[in-house]
């Protein structure tokens, strides 16, 4: 093979095997970042309804490249629909290789990757030397650009950037042929990446854009040196780039600058964390699926609280409190669903067994600290508020309507020949339970009306385990 392309890359290299130059490789062969290489994630993107994947000549070539590979029209336009509904999580982007979680409409999360050929040292240089002739291309990707006639002179060079027919080549946990819908959504999502950033590109093709204007600046300098007499002038132009725009300018322009963009909409739902499941084994002590938990835990936390912030008089109110260990743990089980052997983690450090970690997770996801409070604890209230419950059992049903209720425990009552129980808080509101294989467990949010409350739980259904 020549060195357009690497000759030691394979399809389906993972981090670390990307780029084979050796100025990345230390004396062992390994990648001086560590063995990952060089990666960019970017977050999830909000749906994109109502605007195509790519407005850029380059994104379109790109979804053209895909277009035309995949071999299966129906499976592309559901990848294209999942796209829009905002169902790719994060992207990241490396040497050879983009990889997402994509969910289906039914929730079920599929690790999808594509693989585009990486190129060779020697098409690099190459496409180097022609880019340093022609200052206009550097000025054209430093404003995030790619014209066409950079494209053009790149491939007088021999060097594609762009990737054609065949070079997309899809890997998906779904195992279906060809472009699936899972594979389809993720290169429909990196379109709209590359019409913002075509470094994003040249990463797939082997360069990050740190090492790619480096070495574009080390051949403008020694070219500048050569023709002699231009060095100093490319030495102040270089100094005058890191330093940026003098202050008293930006100062001056500041009253024609326009408006700050309006804020995005809020996503209807948190976005999707990486996925860690590659096939590089993890660092001693390091589980990746606990990792993959606390990523998707961060983007539910960030999500409510950005709702809260965004909600009116949200400066009038309280800070939360903090959750204790234990409460955490139902937290983060409530919140991420995680899978049965992270889940037993979680239950223990929840100081629970499993079983009672599920109707943990079902009072959190029914009122917070206050239904853990209600599951958890027996407390005996005083003799006022004692009749003041058993007046309000007294009134909350028509004549004859009433079921009976005995007293069952402290703050209880449950219903005589069902299996339905109220339970009373220390802030006067009721709260329902369910007695379902021998246990007691939350059947739904509180309500200051205990009919309500006992109503709410004959009629609906259980709610769904961990």
């Amino acid at each position: 093979m020549s060195d357009d392309y690497e000759d030691d890359y394979t399809y389906g290299a993972e981090y670390g095997s990307g780029d084979a130059d050796s100025s990345d490789r230390g004396d062992d062969g390994a990648s001086r970042d560590g063995g990952r290489g060089a990666e960019r994630v970017f977050a999830a993107l909000p749906p994109a309804q109502g605007r195509g994947f790519a407005t850029s000549w380059w994104g379109l070539a790109w979804l053209k490249a895909l277009e035309d590979t995949a071999l299966d029209g129906q499976q592309l336009k559901q990848g294209r629909r999942l796209a829009r509904e905002g169902r790719v999580g994060a992207v990241s982007v490396r040497p050879g290789r983009i990889t997402a979680v994509v969910r289906d409409r039914d929730g079920t999360a599929y690790r999808s990757d594509v693989l585009l050929q990486q190129l060779g040292a020697g098409a690099w240089d190459r496409f180097l030397d022609m880019a340093v002739d022609r200052a206009g291309h550097i000025a054209a990707l430093l404003d995030r650009e790619m014209p066409p006639h950079l494209v053009e002179d790149a491939a007088g060079a021999g060097v594609d950037l762009l990737p054609g027919i065949g070079d997309l080549e899809p890997e998906c946990t779904c195992e279906a042929w060809d472009h699936c819908p899972h594979s389809g959504a993720l290169c429909y999502q990196v379109a709209r990446l590359l019409d913002e950033d075509p470094f994003v590109l040249l990463l797939m093709r082997g360069r990050e854009e740190r090492r790619l204007l480096d070495e574009l600046q080390v051949r403008s300098a020694a070219r500048a040196v050569r023709a002699g007499g231009g060095a100093r002038e490319g030495a102040d132009d270089a100094e005058r780039e890191v330093r940026g725009v003098p202050a008293d300018e930006a100062f001056a322009a500041a009253g024609i600058l326009p408006p700050l963009p309006t804020p995005p909409p809020v996503p209807d739902e948190p976005g999707l964390g990486p996925s860690l499941d590659t096939e590089t084994e993890p660092a001693p002590g390091i589980d990746p699926s606990a990792l993959e938990v606390l990523a998707a835990d961060s983007a539910v936390r960030a999500h409510r609280m950005l709702l809260d912030a965004l909600a009116p008089g949200h400066e009038g109110q309280p800070l939360p409190v903090g959750l204790t260990p234990r409460q955490d743990a139902v937290r983060l089980a409530a919140d991420t669903r995680p899978e049965q052997r992270i889940g037993a983690r979680l239950a223990t450090g929840s100081g629970r067994p499993p079983a009672d970690l599920d109707a943990a997770v079902r009072a959190w996801r029914y009122g917070g600290v206050a239904a853990l409070a209600v599951l958890d604890e027996e407390w005996t209230p005083d003799p006022e508020h004692l009749e003041r419950a058993r007046t309000r059992l007294g009134e909350a049903w028509e004549a004859g309507e009433r079921p009976t209720l005995r007293a069952s425990g402290r703050a209880r009552w449950t219903v005589a020949g069902a299996d339905l129980q109220l339970r009373l808080d220390r802030y006067g509101r009721w709260w329902p339970y369910r007695k379902e294989r021998g246990r007691w467990v939350p059947a739904g949010p509180a309500d200051d009306d205990p009919a309500g409350a006992l109503a709410g739980a004959a009629g609906g259904a259980p709610d769904a385990a961990v």
